[in-house]
């Protein structure tokens, strides 16, 4: 078997250049959050049905859904890459995907990340190695990793390099989620304007917008990308999202319930992240006193097919509030049973955040809708620093604060509010919710003076 390149030189063991070709237009798909990804992989098949590369890469598309049945089908194309490289060959390089396929099905998350970064110390141009590590130091919570993962590599990423834009955005985010807002927004404005087209890094700048409460921009911003990134896989879906989100923040509640309704609830998705869209923004509109009707039913039934598994901590805890929310007691002790079960299992990176943070936010959540307040902050409180294992983003993440928030509020514990809002205040200075919010608990106290004042900070930020 020959050895070809790709576009920025990598070396693949294939059948032709013509399947290589096909297997780099794929991770073109792939990265740009295309809709046409798996079309591209299966010509990739049909021109070399024993490229071991490409059996790699339908494995870890199959892993990404994380749904257990697919987490199946991966390692049957697990079993074929081996087959392939065993009949002709891998270099170190793809007996690294390889190897790190194999501790991903397997549920090492950890060990599948050193893989792909020991790939790129040598590999910097690897696209597939950049864009799974990039993924996997989200879902592990480590703001810090994604952004220097994505920094030791810049060095070979000249912007004559195919993929250039899409690298930067990716570094882009990974220093919003680090708070260095400035550069993060330099970066990623200097991507989208040399690849529009790339979701992404229209995706960080919009992160850095809501960091920072301009909530005016980030519309202005996502409206005038719209063209570009409204063609995209259900990526589109987050966009239309954290639309939705600046116009909760301005209160207008109606935007964000067409935006539910048009954009990115108009399909009935299973994908997970569709589910964390639809979950967190009906929890902060119900939170904010907005009737929802019977938009919790659909996303119940379909996360009581979600309640074993346990790929991925974050979006389970969205299963979690849509089945506790829709009054679905049965499924939500089902979960709880599954994360009992699932938690502490050696080797697997998921039980381990189980284990520390995932269990007790669960039971926060079910807690909740009991209208159990003093058990959300009795669950809540304790790993509230402990979040970040989730994964997911700052923005993402801020449901579990807003809710630990509410409830300290609601229990009441007026103290415990207000010391809260005293920090949230300080960290989201122009984030009206906060403001409202430290009014309420200001005044629970018996602080008058400073609850007037917080409540006219929100004032502004909402004619801001």
């Amino acid at each position: 078997m020959s050895v070809y390149s790709d576009q920025r030189g990598i070396t693949y063991t294939a059948a032709s250049q013509e399947a290589v070709d096909h297997f780099d237009a794929t991770i073109n798909e792939y990265v740009h959050m295309g809709t046409e990804a798996g079309a591209r992989l299966k010509e990739t098949l049909v021109a070399d049905a024993e490229f071991p590369m490409a059996h790699i890469l339908r494995g870890c598309f199959m892993q990404l859904f994380c749904i257990p049945a697919l987490t199946e089908k991966a390692k049957q194309s697990l079993v074929k890459a081996r087959a392939a490289s065993a009949s002709v060959g891998v270099d170190d390089r793809e007996q690294h995907h390889m190897d790190a396929l194999g501790a991903w099905v397997a549920g090492d998350m950890r060990s599948a990340l050193e893989h792909w970064e020991s790939i790129l110390l040598d590999h910097p141009l690897d696209m597939l190695a950049v864009k799974l590590s990039q993924f996997t130091h989200f879902y592990l919570g480590d703001s810090r990793q994604l952004r220097d993962s994505m920094a030791r590599i810049l060095y070979a990423w000249h912007p004559e390099v195919p993929g250039h834009a899409n690298v930067l955005g990716m570094y882009a985010f990974g220093l919003e989620e680090s708070g260095d807002y400035a550069a993060a927004e330099r970066a990623g404005r200097l991507a989208v304007e040399n690849d529009p087209a790339d979701p992404w890094s229209v995706h960080a700048v919009a992160h850095v917008l809501e960091m920072q409460g301009r909530r005016r921009d980030g519309i202005a911003w996502l409206r005038e990308l719209e063209p570009h990134w409204r063609v995209a896989n259900n990526f589109r879906f987050h966009l239309w999202w954290h639309l939705a989100l600046y116009h909760l923040e301005l209160e207008q509640y109606d935007d964000v319930l067409q935006l539910y309704d048009r954009e990115f609830r108009a399909e009935p998705s299973e994908e997970y992240l569709d589910i964390c869209n639809a979950t967190s923004m009906l929890w902060r509109l119900e939170e904010r006193g907005v009737q929802v009707g019977d938009r919790w039913k659909e996303l119940a039934e379909i996360s009581a097919a979600r309640i074993h598994g346990h790929g991925l901590v974050f979006p389970d805890m969205h299963f979690m509030m849509a089945l506790a929310a829709a009054g679905d007691t049965r499924n939500g002790d089902a979960m709880l049973r599954s994360l009992e079960e699932t938690r502490g299992q050696s080797g697997v990176t998921q039980a381990a955040v189980i284990e520390t943070v995932g269990l007790e936010l669960a039971r926060a959540i079910a807690a909740w809708y009991r209208d159990d307040y003093h058990g959300v902050v009795e669950h809540l409180l304790p790993i509230r620093y402990s979040l970040p294992e989730l994964g997911g983003s700052h923005a993402q993440r801020d449901l579990f604060h807003q809710i630990l928030i509410a409830a300290a509020l609601r229990a009441p514990c007026p103290a415990l509010a207000r010391a809260l809002l005293g920090e949230r205040t300080r960290l989201k200075p122009h984030n009206a919710w906060s403001w409202q919010h430290y009014a309420k608990a200001l005044e629970a106290v018996g602080d008058e003076k400073a609850a007037s004042e917080a409540a006219a900070q929100a004032r502004s930020m909402l004619a801001a």
